[in-house]
């Protein structure tokens, strides 16, 4: 029998973590849906607020949003394991309509995209999320995967500082493994947007999908996104 396990990466979100975490509870709708969240080391309220809600708690070993990953998924009871991002809500039913795909024979997928705002550039780049091209993927657009074959593409590369998302999609494509979009999007938060601007942070995003591709090292794709956006959260 098939089920999901939702898995959270959280590093120093206490402000967030337990309104999100509520919405997210909320949008379940199947019995055996189970929600990991994995701590990366946070130094403010991130685990106090956390254990105020009925969800399983890990503390990574490691620091990293893809050790933290790879840790919740070593720990999870369902065969498909659905990645999330804080900040981002998926639709109501998601468990359910992830399950739909899986029963379906499509092992892997993720959902179209919205943001939290009203701003036509932002929706404007949120449309592409519905074309099914590696360069439309973001791991803001969350993404489910069967266990096995996310062991089977060797998980998320604990030595990606950065995108480790994108490198596992690549992963997919590559492979030419079957990957759908389910059309009911989830809502990602534009707060970085807000903080860094709407045009920079996506020509930063931009670069960086060109130094992926170029073959860039993780350190000089790191340096160049921590000096562009030098004091967001």
């Amino acid at each position: 029998m098939h089920s999901v396990s939702v898995i959270i990466p959280v590093y120093n979100e206490e402000k967030i973590v337990l309104s999100q975490l509520q919405k997210i509870k909320e949008r379940c709708r199947n019995e055996s849906t189970e929600i990991i969240v994995v701590d990366g080391g946070s130094n403010d309220n991130t685990v106090e607020e956390l254990k105020k809600l009925n969800v399983i708690l890990y503390i990574s070993p490691q620091k990293g949003r893809a050790s933290q990953m790879n840790f919740g998924a070593r720990n999870t009871n369902g065969n498909i394991l659905y990645f999330l991002y804080i900040d981002t809500l998926p639709p109501y039913n998601f468990d359910n309509l992830i399950l739909d795909e899986v029963k379906n024979g499509v092992p892997c997928g993720c959902f179209r995209m919205q943001f939290d705002s009203d701003s036509k550039f932002l929706k404007f780049w949120a449309f592409f999320t519905r074309f099914n091209y590696y360069l439309c993927r973001g791991g803001d657009q969350s993404m489910f995967v069967t266990k096995q074959l996310f062991w089977q593409l060797g998980g998320f590369d604990t030595t990606k500082l950065l995108a480790e998302d994108m490198d596992f999609f690549k992963k997919i494509y590559r492979n030419k493994i079957p990957f759908t979009i389910i059309s009911k999007p989830v809502i990602t938060s534009a707060r970085k947007y807000k903080q860094v601007g709407e045009w920079k942070l996506q020509w930063i995003f931009a670069r960086i999908h060109f130094m992926l591709l170029l073959g860039y090292s993780q350190e000089k794709i790191v340096s160049f996104y921590q000096r562009k956006t030098v004091g967001i959260k």
